[in-house]
């Protein structure tokens, strides 16, 4: 599934557009690898997301065309979620 598409199923950003900005920016990486919105998610993959002053660590457990609110937590598992310091370090 397209890393794009997986941020907007699994809800961790809410539109697929803001997910594709984000990816496009540089500020997500895929098992330590910077990655585009088109790359390619597999179970068992980290996703490292860098919001604005957090950075989210998430491991896929589940691949799901669609979800309801309720399951689309179960989707990924938190590895790690930091706060990001202004002058960029943890």
């Amino acid at each position: 599934m397209r890393l794009d598409k997986y941020l907007k199923v699994s809800r961790i950003i809410k539109r697929r557009p803001v997910a594709k900005e984000v990816a496009d920016k540089g500020r997500i990486k895929v098992n330590g690898i910077l990655a585009k919105s088109s790359t390619d998610l597999k179970i068992n993959d980290e996703v490292e997301i860098r919001f604005g002053n957090k950075l989210l660590t998430v491991r896929v457990l589940e691949m799901k065309d669609s979800t309801k609110k309720e399951d689309a937590t179960k989707m990924y598992e938190i590895i790690n979620e930091t706060r990001i310091e202004a002058d960029g370090e943890a």
